[in-house]
């Protein structure tokens, strides 16, 4: 009789799990269930008349509608709006700004796997982009010279700055009706991954004006006369344009800029015109120095209602100002990091514009920050993954090149199992980082304005930047932190603070951004009760919250049931190898489903201050996405088996992130006994995810040191230089072509050399003297003397003649020798 009892009570746990969202499924599972006892006799007629007493009274309240409202619904409403925590406008419109896409899928617990499937995630580009990228992107690339760009001309030549400006680099978003190129998302993403991988410098100095810049604002929300005269002139570079939005005491916070202008009338071309005087204090603004347009964001005050409405104060507004506008104080420059793209200070005292120049004339008065918000959502899901992902490629590519080149102890240091773990990292990393940028630009070229997943890719390939560049910075070791032309990943790493600090600091990105907007885009019903208590209205309150009582109830029961089954219940789209880690992310998703929901339920507005809990929530989310975006890229790229050992280190890693968020959430829930309940629910048989293994981490490091298969098509989009002896990449990969042929060679000679075989104090005295002795054919001598010729030069670092660090640089800020400069900054 108990077995039955626990079968029944099984087969309703399956009927909420899969059927139990709307109320009337849980209904009938729990009608289901006591009829199903009292079949079996598990339950006597009494028993049963009693249960349809004390559930079935409550169960008929809670599906007769008006009932519900007058018992139950009004109270609840009361206490919503004693508890909902205040909004303001511009929380709203950040809110409201952008779109959910495949993340509210994983967040809700029931992915559709078949959704994601059919998300295009081309491998090639359109002709003319493809086309692009092969010949302007190329000769570009070959214009550039990190090195003498950031430490001797601290900006880029002349012909590139002009090559950019005639081959519209500029105007990749812009339409081609006024001569821009107009690529896809994953166009431009490509663009600057490229260049990134040749320049930082270069690749920030293209990217912003196609991302958050006057270009976007003017497409979407300018005047028809402002398209006309701004944007032609924008795609044939008669005009460089820069957005002047943080400051001294705003950077995350825009929204709080003290930065203001007043309606007021003034002159404008010898003319009386109503007008705006903007007072304002701009820092960190990307070519401002160079910039002869500038867009600017300001707080706007109409006291006397000059622009014909109602209000007095509009909020921010943004405006298309030109550089050399009386009043504008621009050109000086910030020094990033000591990077050289161009950034500097905007500034202006009582400079009065016309009202027209606001972007989308005076009607769009106070609309800025929405404005912003949604063309950040989407740049920031392109600029900063494609430096991050072209930072992968470079940090993949060399240091597989050099652990094959270098060697300690007669051996490849990539033989060693402790670089083979950093290896394995930025290989996992380089992996996830392609897969990551590729998702989220079909996301883009699907017209998505992904908010919440321009956050989490912002965030976290920033963040595996970090993680790979300090393991590349590690192998390489003395070999590259020597400043000069040889080193490709000095300025990586300088790079690296300012990726993490831009287009929203990484720290609010998680802590705040992709939960704290995640939870409410993506949730069916939170933000539905929300707006239903702020507009009053019963009647909707009353549907969203029992459709979001149903929705918990079905969660918790999906939750437990897969935990229990360990995932085995799961569904997969494939039933290769791979359909194991659907089932298990399918699990983890159900599981944040549940925890969100009762996190919510039970901390109110404080989870919002509880940024440390509600990070790891948005961690969950996170890994979520980052691990499907790897399932989907192995898919797209035809499940080959050389990627296999990637797959698994990043799908073993990401489902140990997952767990450990989960079990860092519980430990700190502040509802104790909700805490453990919620973690026996969700890992009901303990810890049951390690990470990645040593056996794959090594298969990872191996791939990396082989010549093409991986290593060729992960980093296909980068600029490698493969046909210059003057660039230190391209010898570097000069030496990668023979190493195949030349390492058996070399091996025997170390041995040689090794046993006192051979004579001889230099390479060359002891290989002649193995030739002498027939150890080597004269064929095989020649093939050692060109390997050791290019891999004694890819190990060498720079040295300088002394007085090149002494005297001053070209483009040095102001000249002078380094202790003058010293003396003036102290003086200063």
């Amino acid at each position: 009789m108990l077995g039955m009892a626990v079968l029944i009570a099984l087969l309703g746990l399956v009927a909420l799990a899969w059927y139990g969202a709307p109320l009337w499924g849980w209904t009938a599972a729990v009608a289901v269930y006591f009829l199903g006892l009292f079949a079996v006799g598990g339950i006597e007629t009494l028993g049963l008349t009693v249960a349809a007493v004390l559930l079935g009274v409550p169960l008929l309240v809670l599906n007769i509608r008006a009932l519900r409202r007058a018992l139950i619904s009004q109270r609840l409403f009361t206490t919503f709006k004693q508890v909902l925590p205040p909004m303001s406008d511009t929380e709203r419109e950040a809110l409201e700004a952008g779109d959910t896409w495949w993340e509210a899928d994983l967040f809700q617990g029931r992915p559709d796997w078949s959704k994601l499937a059919g998300y295009e995630m081309p491998s090639e580009l359109p002709e003319r982009e493809q086309r692009f990228l092969d010949n302007e992107v190329e000769t570009l690339c070959r214009m550039l010279d990190e090195d003498d760009i950031v430490r001797n001309r601290r900006d880029l030549p002349p012909e590139a700055w002009e090559y950019i400006k005639k081959e519209g680099f500029f105007s990749l978003i812009l339409p081609q009706q006024y001569g821009g190129r107009d690529f896809s998302t994953a166009g431009q993403s490509a663009v600057v991954t490229k260049i990134a991988t040749r320049s930082i410098s270069a690749a920030v100095t293209v990217m912003v004006p196609n991302s958050l810049g006057p270009g976007e604002l003017l497409i979407k929300y300018g005047t028809q006369a402002q398209k006309d005269y701004w944007l032609p002139r924008l795609a044939d570079g008669r005009e460089v344009p820069c957005f002047a939005l943080t400051g001294p005491d705003v950077g995350s916070d825009a929204a709080s800029m003290p930065d203001y202008g007043v309606v007021c009338k003034g002159e404008h071309d010898g003319k009386e015109v109503v007008g705006i005087r903007v007072n304002f204090s701009k820092r960190y603004i990307t070519l401002s120095s160079v910039a002869t347009v500038v867009g600017l964001a300001f707080k706007l005050h109409d006291p006397d209602r000059l622009l014909g409405g109602d209000e007095t104060d509009y909020g921010i507004t943004c405006a298309l100002v030109p550089a050399d506008h009386p009043g504008v104080v621009i050109g000086d420059r910030h020094l990033p990091m000591g990077l050289a793209f161009q950034n500097g200070p905007v500034e202006g005292k009582d400079v009065f514009i016309p009202a027209d120049w606001i972007i989308g004339g005076p009607q769009m008065a106070g609309k800025g920050w929405r404005m912003l918000m949604e063309c950040l959502s989407v740049g920031r899901a392109i600029s900063l993954p494609a430096l991050a992902a072209a930072a992968g490629q470079v940090c993949y590519r060399m240091t597989g090149a050099y652990s094959r080149i270098r060697r300690q102890f007669r051996l490849p240091i990539g033989r060693f199992e402790g670089v083979q773990e950093g290896m394995a990292r930025i290989g996992a990393n380089a992996y996830k980082l392609e897969a990551t940028r590729r998702l989220t630009c079909a996301a883009g070229d699907m017209g998505i304005k992904p908010s919440v997943i321009s956050a989490i890719a912002k965030y976290h390939m920033t963040e595996m930047m970090r993680v790979s560049v300090n393991d590349a910075m590690d192998i390489h070791g003395g070999r590259a932190i020597i400043w000069g032309p040889r080193n490709y990943l000095g300025y990586a790493y300088q790079a690296v603070p300012v990726g993490i600090t831009v287009e929203g600091a990484n720290i609010l990105t998680r802590n705040l951004m992709v939960f704290g907007q995640g939870a409410i885009r993506c949730h069916p019903y939170v933000f539905q009760e929300m707006e239903a208590v702020r507009d009053d209205d019963l009647a909707a309150f009353d549907r969203a919250f029992f459709a979001h009582a149903g929705y918990t109830i079905n969660r918790g029961a999906r939750a437990l049931l897969l935990g229990l089954s360990g995932g085995r219940l799961a569904s997969a789209p494939v039933s290769g190898w791979t359909g194991c880690y659907y089932q298990q992310l399918e699990r983890m998703s159900s599981a944040l489903a549940l925890v969100s929901d009762l996190a919510m339920a039970t901390l109110g507005g404080e989870l919002k201050r509880k940024e440390r809990l509600s990070a790891r929530l948005g961690d969950v989310l996170s890994h979520l996405y980052l691990a499907t975006a790897v399932l989907k890229y192995y898919q797209e790229l035809g499940e080959r088996e050389e990627d296999r050992a990637y797959v698994e280190w990043v799908l073993e890693d990401e489902l140990y992130r997952i767990q450990e968020a989960f079990y860092g959430f519980f430990d700190n829930m502040p509802a104790r006994p909700l805490a453990l309940l919620l973690r026996r629910v969700v890992f009901p048989w303990g810890r049951v995810y390690r990470g990645p293994s040593d056996r794959t981490g090594r298969k990872v490091a191996e791939s990396m040191m082989e010549v093409g298969g991986a290593r060729q098509r992960l980093t296909a989009g980068g600029y490698w230089a493969v046909d210059r002896a003057d660039d230190i990449t391209g010898r570097m990969e000069a030496a990668m072509a023979q190493v195949d042929e030349a390492e058996p060679l070399y091996d025997r000679f170390l041995k040689l050399v090794a046993k006192g075989q051979v004579e001889g104090h230099t390479f060359e005295e002891r290989l002649e003297a193995a030739v002498n002795a027939g150890q080597f054919s004269a064929k095989e001598a020649d093939i050692l003397r060109r390997f050791e010729a290019v891999r004694y030069d890819v190990v060498l670092t720079d040295a300088f003649p002394p007085q090149t660090v002494t005297e001053p640089q070209a483009g040095d800020p102001g000249g002078g020798s380094t202790a003058e400069a010293s003396a003036q900054s102290t003086a200063a």
